[in-house]
């Protein structure tokens, strides 16, 4: 694991029970050294693949600070008696972090009124108000696609701003304030589309051509789930038809890749000034990564008690 330099005592449970070794995150170095290890502590940075999972021969549990676990090839890594500790059912403690769901709104309101490209703009001593003309939100529909801990937090935002709300779940909603839709409603009502599920098999490409289709012209996407969840290829197409007409994303599929700047939307962004991408920073914040980093810890130092206990019976 690598250190958290701003709350090294969210680790010190740990440290009191096991041995630990710091490392920064790289991939070719976990391969290397965790053959030696019964835990480890992911970073989102590294993935933990069929490779590294056969070479880890003592490995007992993997255990990761995030509710998305795209990182890990989990059914494998069961398969071979490895527990995978994680937040993604943590509800109680889950309500407590808001960060992505701010970050999510933050993207919305940058591209809205392209704030970005008007600093920019400023800061050069160019001061374009009519080139930077953007849109208020009160009186939009946003749709929420996927109604968790997340997407819930999004549709109070909206509410605060006085938007119409209608989002897609496969549970009952029961706010009030928002209007349950099927899918397809969603993408034919919004004028904004907020991503908040997790990306599965069932999920990969959700939002494709066809997708794209349905929606309104000049919709606009805000992602801060998982990037492979949107067909990259035909969301360049929309973005360049102006199908899209902004979008704001904290994640972009093959993100841990070294280059990325060949990335077809990172290519994109640097030509138009109508994609904002942020380096996937929604649950970055100095509070939500302690809180995260500090629980996670705590489920795997219970975890290594018990598992040393079971070993002394």
């Amino acid at each position: 694991m690598a250190h958290l330099p701003f709350a090294p005592e969210v680790f010190t449970l740990l440290e009191e029970i096991s041995e630990i070794r710091y490392e920064e995150p790289d991939q070719q170095r976990l391969l290397e050294l965790i053959p030696q290890y019964d835990a480890y502590y992911c970073s989102l940075q590294v993935q933990v693949t069929r490779h590294v999972i056969d070479a880890a021969e003592r490995l007992k549990a993997i255990a990761t600070p995030s509710t998305g676990l795209d990182h890990i090839e989990i059914e494998y890594a069961r398969s071979k008696g490895i527990t995978i500790i994680s937040l993604k059912e943590d509800y109680e403690f889950l309500k407590t972090i808001t960060a992505t769901a701010e970050l999510a709104w933050a993207l919305l309101l940058g591209v809205l009124r392209k704030i970005p490209w008007g600093f920019e703009s400023a800061r050069q001593g160019i001061w374009g108000r009519d080139i930077y003309r953007g849109h208020q939100l009160s009186g939009k529909t946003i749709g929420i696609l996927g109604y968790g801990r997340l997407g819930e937090m999004v549709t109070e935002y909206a509410r605060a701003f006085r938007m119409k709300v209608i989002a897609s779940d496969i549970k009952r909603i029961k706010a009030e304030w928002v209007r349950q839709v099927d899918f397809d409603t969603l993408l034919e009502e919004a004028d904004i589309l907020s991503i908040h599920i997790h990306l599965s098999p069932d999920t990969r490409g959700l939002i494709g051509a066809k997708a794209f289709a349905k929606m309104k012209q000049g919709i606009v996407i805000i992602n801060t789930s998982r990037g492979a969840i949107i067909d990259e290829h035909a969301f360049v197409e929309a973005l360049e038809t102006g199908k899209v007409a902004a979008a704001g994303l904290d994640v972009i599929e093959g993100e841990w890749s070294r280059d990325l700047a060949s990335h077809p939307l990172i290519h994109y962004s640097r030509e138009h000034d109508n994609l904002l991408i942020l380096p996937h920073v929604g649950g970055v914040t100095f509070e939500s990564q302690a809180m995260a980093y500090a629980r996670t810890a705590e489920k795997l130092a219970d975890f290594l008690k018990t598992y040393s206990d079971t070993r002394k019976d």
